[in-house]
């Protein structure tokens, strides 16, 4: 199992930017991509950006050109870097890793917030 822990939501203005955190521990051998997913309130979880362990990434229409994902390898870190954020972007957002012999691994979610 992989455990995770993010970092980095809270409430931002219209137009504001956050960065995202989220570190892995334990059998992070086993992680083949690591990613974020996002719920607003009464909507369904959703996928918001992935990437590979060679370094592929993709990203959901509604955040292409907005937001960037990355990894530190070394740390066993993905970020999430957010600029032009939108109300609509309100939501708690989920890191997670899937492994390679199938299955998610997901942290506890962390709130980000934009007003308008």
């Amino acid at each position: 199992q992989v455990q995770l822990v993010e970092s980095g939501g809270g409430l931002v203005q219209a137009g504001g930017s956050l960065r995202l955190s989220c570190v892995a521990s334990g059998s992070t051998f086993s992680v083949k991509a690591m990613g974020w997913y996002r719920q607003a309130p009464g909507k369904q979880r959703e996928l918001v950006a992935t990437i590979t362990n060679a370094g592929s990434t993709n990203y959901a229409d509604s955040v292409k050109g907005r937001f960037t994902i990355s990894r530190d390898y070394a740390k066993n870190m993905v970020y999430l870097q957010m600029i032009s954020l939108k109300p609509e972007d309100t939501a708690v957002y989920y890191c997670y890793a899937e492994r390679v012999l199938g299955g998610k691994n997901w942290g506890q979610g962390t709130q980000v917030t934009v007003s308008s």
